[in-house]
């Protein structure tokens, strides 16, 4: 490939060259012709001179007629400098507008074979030439990319649609309820008190689990419109907790759980560690990985925080004691809509978002988030960069 350019190029010079010259002939016959002997007239006056010698005493002399070669190399040295410049410049602006060319035609030659490419179910040594080879590589590894991200799409509408389905029809039941208990209620107003209570009570019920499914519509709306913008400032970590497992008291109460939580050290007691971050974000990041600690929990058990600070990280560590998560399943537990199969027929589960969201968060404060689940006990890690 690299000789045959040579080559090229090579021909090309020469052809130039010789072209230069025969224009010099050319314009030289032509102004010396047009202009009656101007060129020779010129040259006869500035580097040829005639002296007069004699044959012999006492006879006729004779014009002899010289160059004068000192002024004549001068001229030629000069013109061979502005010529070689001239031919510099012009083979130049060929090559420039040669390579121009050819990389026009190179890059229309490329775009359509990565077209091809991209629109077809075809290999990339099927549409690529061997001289393209690194072309087809990243062409490769970008259509496999947008393969992946286009198959996680898909998925994630296809669990979307189902929760949205789900949720729809699950709508039904609560209102129908509502409806129903409040007919009763109007239309019997002899009923007995205790039984009057009684049917408030489940109409209530009934009413907050359909606000429940309702705001769990709004989640997903908002998570499709919103932007999560940080607002960085110091934040105390070990207060946060303190504060949240109080928060929490009602919940866990209400699930028959308690919380263990660990600051630093054995005793609880807090280290003052803080992090650069969002406050209000890593609280909702907090909030929902408890939240679906509690959720999945079995009753009168212990959900234990863990706060340790190693090097120059933040390892905040929430386990619990649940039905253990099959692997496969745990893997797409912080993806968006995903939501565990026993969440579907219970009032555990939400719109599938809260571990998605927790993981953006987290990311954005250049950290990270896993979780693990075995021999009937889970936990989520969140590792945040320490403030120093």
């Amino acid at each position: 490939m690299k000789v045959n350019r040579a080559v090229k190029r090579a021909v090309i010079t020469v052809i130039i060259v010789a072209g230069g010259l025969l224009l010099c002939n050319f314009l030289y016959l032509m102004l010396d012709q047009v202009m009656n002997g101007f060129v020779r007239e010129w040259f006869d006056r500035n580097y040829i001179y005639h002296e007069w010698e004699a044959v012999a005493d006492g006879q006729d002399s004779y014009a002899v007629t010289n160059i004068r070669w000192s002024k004549l190399k001068e001229f030629v040295f000069r013109a061979f400098l502005v010529g070689a410049v001239v031919l510099t410049v012009v083979i130049r602006l060929v090559s420039v507008l040669y390579a121009s060319r050819r990389e026009r035609a190179v890059i229309r030659s490329a775009g359509l074979m990565i077209g091809d490419f991209m629109k077809h179910d075809r290999e990339a040594s099927e549409v690529f030439p061997p001289e393209y080879v690194e072309i087809s590589l990243q062409m490769a590894e970008i259509k496999a990319a947008m393969q992946r991200q286009e198959q996680l799409y898909r998925e994630e509408e296809g669990r979307k649609s189902d929760l949205i389905t789900y949720l729809a029809h699950d709508l039904k039941t609560p209102l129908t309820s509502v409806v129903g208990y409040l007919s009763l209620l109007d239309e019997a107003s002899d009923m007995p008190e205790a039984q009057k209570e009684k049917y408030v009570h489940i109409t209530l019920d009934k009413a907050l689990r359909l606000e429940k499914l309702i705001n769990e519509f709004f989640e997903i709306t908002r998570y499709n419109l919103q932007q999560i913008v940080l607002e960085k400032e110091t934040v105390d970590i070990d207060f946060m907790l303190v504060q949240m497992t109080d928060e929490f008291y009602p919940i866990l109460n209400a699930h028959r759980n308690t919380i263990k939580l660990t600051l630093g050290n054995s005793s609880g007691e807090g280290t003052g560690i803080t992090v650069h971050g969002d406050g209000e974000k890593l609280a909702r990041v907090f909030n929902n990985i408890l939240k679906n600690a509690v959720a999945y929990s079995y009753p009168d058990t212990a959900i234990r925080v863990v706060c340790r600070v190693i090097e120059d990280w933040v390892y905040i560590a929430f386990s619990n004691r649940g039905k253990t998560i099959p692997a496969q399943k745990l893997e797409s537990i912080f993806e968006k809509f995903f939501r565990l199969d026993e969440a579907r027929s219970t009032n555990s589960g939400g719109a599938g978002l809260g571990l998605a969201i927790a993981r953006e968060i987290v990311h954005l404060h250049g950290g990270t988030i896993t979780a693990k689940s075995e021999d009937e006990k889970t936990i989520f890690t969140v590792k945040l960069p320490l403030q120093t």
